[in-house]
């Protein structure tokens, strides 16, 4: 998924006002503690990414491996400054792996991530250029890491199995914004799946994404 200074599907968030929108911001859990559980699963599959899979194509069509971990580093590095009710920049991705230890870069930015949203008055008020709730702002980051880690164990051989109770919070949001999402070439067509799938397998459709499709590495 990609993101411009509007926050793509943004629209579509904002004019709902059901109970489904609403059941995001009425969880429970802290978003710290729900980044840390996504980003307890991410931060590992990037370590273990070896570099002659970069150039590996990803079930997210637009990115390879290399670009897909450019567009989680810009992304962990984006909405720390959303948590802070601070702009953020995503008009363009620099290449993070051309660096030194990227990988225990990315651990490190995921790491001031989860620090950043667990901040006194970051689950409060708006963020971000439409002025969105911050928890619902945060439900975008979190559906990255965990469907973008997805990504990358099925382009690089490995499973993935991700936090049930991030999942848990992010389905209802995922299907409220979708619509928007597919016009704005976010996510692909919706995947039919049979009867029995998971509530995971059926996030991951809903995105566009086939969950029957083994790892290819």
């Amino acid at each position: 998924m990609t993101y411009d200074d509007k926050h793509p599907g943004s629209d579509d968030t904002t004019a709902r006002t059901d109970e489904s929108h609403l059941a995001f911001e009425k969880r429970d859990a802290s978003l710290g503690v729900l980044l840390r559980a996504a980003s307890d699963r991410a931060v590992p599959l990037v370590a273990g990414t070896d570099d002659a899979s970069l150039g590996t194509p990803t079930p997210c069509a637009e990115y390879d491996v290399r670009a897909l971990l450019n567009h989680l580093f810009a992304v962990v590095v984006n909405f720390q400054a959303l948590a802070a009710k601070e702009a953020a920049d995503f008009s363009a991705t620099p290449d993070r792996l051309a660096e030194p230890e990227w990988r225990e870069r990315f651990a490190a930015e995921t790491g001031k991530l989860v620090e950043a949203w667990a901040a006194p008055g970051a689950e409060e008020g708006t963020s971000g250029a439409m002025g969105l709730p911050a928890r619902t702002v945060v439900s975008m980051v979190l559906l990255d890491l965990t469907v973008h880690a997805w990504d990358l164990a099925r382009a690089t051989g490995r499973e993935f199995e991700p936090a049930p109770e991030v999942v848990a919070g992010l389905v209802d949001e995922v299907e409220g914004m979708a619509p928007m999402a597919r016009k704005m070439n976010v996510f692909g067509d919706a995947v039919e799946l049979p009867p029995g799938a998971s509530t995971f397998e059926r996030l991951l459709a809903t995105t566009g994404r086939d969950p029957r499709v083994g790892p290819t590495g």
